[in-house]
């Protein structure tokens, strides 16, 4: 393949990341956004001299020539417009999570498949150097075979604007876990392997987003009212996984903890153990790696560099799409993630255990 021929759909931070990564690069042409902002597509346009903008995302699509497109709008969005753009033929690249729920990933994927394409999702925190240095000392058998994780993302007051597409559920999908804690459960899977999550327990919780505490205004997004938070403000996961292996997954947009936000991993295997903690979105985090030296504790410290985000993320869809394995890139994985998370709301409705096999409809 020649140049690529790109277009991105939303102009919030994720897809400027996006129209970013991909002016960078001299194997693609960035010839068209299109957002409702229309301040900041002007602002964009003018920086990156894109060709062509747009207000609405069908008239992007209508684009003569183009190969593919990043999708970075509101999550209630992703399924419409990831399936118009394969349905045209067009490679996509959309913002997590893939959709607000599995039903809708499923018919993403079955479009992937049905037009023979790459269905890709970001997940760039998986890419930063931190996570990446941790999956290398485990791929290295120094923590032995992993049994038990806890992994995490706390904010204080970091609810993206009561009111907004993102405290509406039929919006949304969800709260924090679907927001935020797909991140976690993206980067945990990854880190012990991706083995195969059997059943899920988790509780949520609507206390405080509720009773209009912890809006941060992180997130300019078209609030129109400081009441409406229909979500949670508060997600607690628990999963079984296949070999006997345990994760806990906890993810919030409001609680009463120290100031600031943190986000991380603590690890135990066999043979040691990890922990990785970020504070206030810092490049790189604390990264400790602990084991036994001849019946000392030892606890080793490691300084690593940023990772590449969305550069990296961005990178990787464009090799799927000159590779030669398209039906591989499907959006089959991102679709796991949704299941998990449709399956953590059930048992926290129903107060029980559910098993990930409970109803789920086979991909394709």
């Amino acid at each position: 393949m020649g140049i690529l021929r790109v277009g991105v759909i939303g102009v919030g931070w994720a897809g400027q990341q996006h129209v970013a990564a991909y002016s960078a690069r001299e194997d693609v042409e960035l010839v068209a956004i299109a957002g409702k902002e229309t301040e900041v597509v002007a602002s964009l346009v003018a920086q990156y001299d894109i060709p062509q903008s747009f207000e609405d995302w069908e008239d992007l699509l209508a684009v003569e020539g183009l190969d593919a497109v990043s999708i970075a709008v509101p999550t209630f969005l992703h399924a419409p417009i990831a399936i118009a753009a394969l349905d045209r033929g067009l490679h996509v690249f959309s913002e997590k999570p893939i959709a607000r729920n599995g039903l809708e990933a499923h018919q993403m994927v079955e479009a992937a498949r049905r037009n023979g394409r790459v269905l890709d999702v970001a997940f760039n925190h998986r890419q930063r150097g931190d996570i990446q240095k941790l999956k290398a000392v485990i791929d290295e058998g120094r923590l032995g075979d992993l049994y038990y994780a806890k992994a995490y993302w706390w904010r204080r007051t970091g609810i993206p604007t009561i009111g907004s597409w993102f405290t509406r559920a039929e919006l949304a999908g969800g709260g924090p876990l679907v927001d935020i804690g797909v991140h976690v459960l993206d980067w945990a899977l990854f880190l012990l392997g991706n083995p195969r999550p059997i059943a899920v327990t988790a509780s949520t919780y609507n206390h405080l987003g509720s009773a209009g505490f912890g809006s941060g205004g992180l997130l300019k997004s078209g609030a129109d009212d400081t009441t409406t938070f229909e979500v949670e403000d508060l997600a607690s996961v628990f999963l079984r996984l296949e070999g006997g292996g345990t994760l806990l997954v906890e993810a919030s947009w409001a609680a009463h903890r120290a100031d600031g936000d943190s986000f991380g991993v603590t690890l135990y295997g066999t043979e040691g153990g990890a922990d990785l903690a970020v504070r206030n979105y810092a490049p790189s985090g604390e990264l400790h790696i602990y084991t036994d030296d001849a019946g000392v504790a030892a606890d080793t410290s490691l300084v690593v560099p940023p990772g590449r985000g969305h550069d990296a993320v961005v990178e990787q869809f464009l090799a799927k799409v000159r590779g030669d394995d398209w039906a591989t890139h499907d959006g089959s994985q991102a679709t796991q993630l949704a299941e998990i998370i449709d399956a953590a709301y059930l048992s926290a409705a129903e107060q029980r255990e559910v098993r990930l096999d409970e109803g789920a409809a086979p991909i394709g």
